[in-house]
């Protein structure tokens, strides 16, 4: 553990100079608070920063880190990132050395007093589709092979199951299942919820045939979304890369003449959107979505795109 703690691959300078029980408490605060790994490194990468740009100007430790340091730091910031950005950073900060003054490293939380820049969010930028592109999209994918197949299928879970990416390409094929004669799946969202639901007819059809064409059905406790093997055409049992989905959306998209960059997230605002557009409630669809707020299921919600532009053409000169 010490050999591990002294590290300056693992600690910034500043961490170890403080002594073993101030490096422990903050591989405690990674390894233990924050169970999301996109965030653990998201704010390791934040407080690393943080406490070398401390080093960098002089703070000689831990407890000489003022409200005046992060401020600066946050200043800065603002200069090179958008406010969402520097807004998280902020808090990864802010919660690290919360843990410090629990664990009775540092006296006072130099983060508590620093406000981040102001960031309010009333529509989404995902870029979304129209029905009809999404459609385009979908039958244009060959479904005779088992890249066709796959790509229906998990394109389809994102659009009609309102999935988000991460908790698609983590589906393991017992995930997809049958109950009341209808095909259900089953996602692990963020923050370890499991989220449960009923199949669409078309996604139905789709996931059906990628699991019969592709006999995945005899290895529940295999990956549901994998990857191509080189050279044969064939799926592999090695789980399908989230930075693969999105070269294979884009590479879809420019096949089937869709110019608008659309990403992996665009499909769950396109279903949502759709959903809202034939008398779905915002209620029912934050639960579909599985979102905790229905203030997060507005950002999808895209339907006033059409009206703006509506307006938009009433200018006629």
């Amino acid at each position: 553990m010490s050999g591990l703690i002294q590290s300056d691959q693992f600690l910034p300078t500043l961490v170890t100079a403080a002594g073993e029980r101030a490096a422990v408490r903050v591989l405690e605060f990674f390894a233990g608070q924050i169970r999301n790994p996109h965030t653990r490194r998201a704010y390791a990468r934040a407080c690393g920063n943080f406490l070398v740009w401390c080093e960098g100007i002089g703070v000689p430790d831990l407890a000489g880190v003022r409200p005046l340091h992060v401020a600066t730091w946050v200043e800065q910031l603002g200069r090179e990132h958008a406010a969402p950005t520097v807004k998280q950073r902020l808090a990864a900060v802010r919660r690290l050395f919360d843990w410090l003054v629990t664990g009775q490293i540092v006296p006072v939380n130099p983060a508590a007093a620093v406000r981040g820049p102001r960031h309010v969010v009333r529509v989404g930028k995902t870029p979304v589709l129209d029905p009809g592109e999404a459609r385009r999209l979908l039958d244009g994918i060959d479904p005779a092979t088992p890249a066709g197949r796959r790509d229906r299928a998990l394109i389809g879970l994102m659009v009609y199951g309102f999935a988000r990416v991460g908790a698609a390409v983590g589906m393991r094929v017992e995930d997809v299942y049958v109950q009341n004669r209808r095909l259900w799946v089953r996602l692990n969202e963020k923050g370890g919820k499991a989220h449960a639901l009923p199949c669409h007819h078309r996604l139905e059809e789709d996931l059906a045939a990628y699991l019969d064409g592709c006999n995945l059905r005899t290895d529940p406790k295999g990956w549901l979304f994998r990857t191509i093997g080189r050279g044969s055409g064939r799926l592999t049992d090695r789980p399908l890369p989230q930075a693969n989905v999105h070269a294979m959306i884009r590479r879809r998209a420019a096949a089937a003449g869709i110019a608008t960059p659309i990403g992996c997230h665009s499909f769950r605002a396109t279903g949502i959107t759709a959903y809202l557009a034939n008398g779905g409630t915002l209620e029912r669809a934050a639960a579909l979505a599985n979102h905790a707020s229905t203030r997060t299921t507005q950002l999808y919600d895209r339907r006033h795109d059409a009206v703006s532009l509506t307006e938009v053409e009433r200018v006629r000169i």
